[in-house]
């Protein structure tokens, strides 16, 4: 049971890691941004990647460790649902990292760079969508705890 809980517990702590950038992203792209921001949108970007790697591997440990095992949630619907969820938050983050990584390279080469407010704005609807999809997640993890669905 102490390895579920430090297991549930590591999980937990990567999922509000990732809120972190996330929410950083979605407050600094703004239009009028200044060009010091570029920058830090690509290290939250970079944090935000370690973290999904950190909820994912994490998970993956509960899955084959935890004390409900592979045998209680691979059946269940809402594993599933939140896997789907979770791999389609990920791709929606693609197009983001992409601009991060243009914005900054662009960036180098140019002192004081700053996107368009049109780029910007298209950048921060897909973090958005990437936010609003994120909600979804408890509601599948807590009905996926309870056996909902088997």
């Amino acid at each position: 049971m102490v390895t579920d809980a430090l297991l549930a517990w590591l999980h937990y702590l990567a999922i509000f890691g990732l809120l972190v950038p996330m929410t950083a992203q979605a407050v600094l792209l703004r239009p009028n941004m200044q060009a010091a921001t570029v920058r830090r949108l690509a290290n939250y970007d970079m944090f935000y990647a370690g973290c999904a790697v950190l909820v994912l591997a994490t998970g993956l440990l509960r899955l084959f460790l935890g004390a409900k095992g592979v045998q209680f949630y691979t059946p269940n619907p809402w594993f599933h649902a939140k896997m789907t969820l979770f791999v389609l938050i990920a791709l929606c983050s693609v197009r983001p990292t992409i601009a991060f990584i243009k914005w900054r390279r662009q960036a180098s080469h140019l002192p004081g760079f700053v996107p368009t407010n049109q780029e910007i704005a298209r950048i921060r609807r897909w973090v958005m969508i990437e936010a609003h999809l994120f909600l979804l997640l408890p509601l599948c993890a807590a009905m996926m705890a309870r056996g909902v669905g088997r």
